[in-house]
């Protein structure tokens, strides 16, 4: 499959990482915010490599298409769509803000571009809804969820690794909306 142009977040360039990201992510790992939520981590130029190559291999595999989120050339974030099954009617957006970039909308802005893109992008393969997963207690999450049009669905019970309850916010394709009504 031939994937579309990148997508284009207002003031703001998504684009595939790459080797000389390495530093600034980092250095955004370093945010004691940012680890809470996430998984992995990268604490050294050895785990910066693997997470990289990680994300080559998902735009490879067709199952993960992470962008590097920059404002200029500063790094600010993070947005990834995870595709476990290319051809499946559902996918998941994840995404990160660098703590210097918190409050300046880069999330919902780059959630939206990832959104709008996908949706565009995989439509003839069948994607019809984006879910937006995040901790119960990540009020940011809840917002940029909201701000990117993603609406609350459930709560997701708690499950290893996670020990909280979670929110499942979701999107679907316009035109998926207008068949139901």
């Amino acid at each position: 499959m031939t994937v579309a142009a990148l997508p284009m977040a207002d003031g703001l360039l998504l684009r595939p990482f790459e080797g000389a990201d390495a530093p600034a992510l980092i250095e955004a790992y370093r945010d004691e915010t940012l680890r809470r939520f996430l998984r992995t981590l990268v604490d050294d130029a050895d785990q910066a490599a693997h997470w990289l190559r990680a994300q080559e291999e998902g735009r490879a595999a067709g199952t993960r298409y992470s962008f590097a989120v920059l404002d200029g050339r500063e790094l600010v974030g993070n947005v990834a769509l995870k595709y476990p099954a290319p051809g499946g009617g559902t996918a998941e957006v994840g995404y990160w803000t660098a703590a210097p970039a918190r409050g300046r909308g880069v999330a919902p802005r780059a959630v939206e571009a990832l959104t709008t893109w996908a949706f565009a992008t995989f439509a003839e393969d069948g994607l019809r809804r984006i879910d937006l997963l995040h901790a119960g207690d990540n009020h940011a999450s809840c917002r940029v969820a909201e701000k990117s049009g993603y609406a609350f669905t459930e709560i997701v019970p708690a499950f290893p690794p996670y020990p909280l309850d979670g929110h499942r916010h979701s999107r679907k394709r316009l035109d998926e909306i207008e068949r139901c009504r």
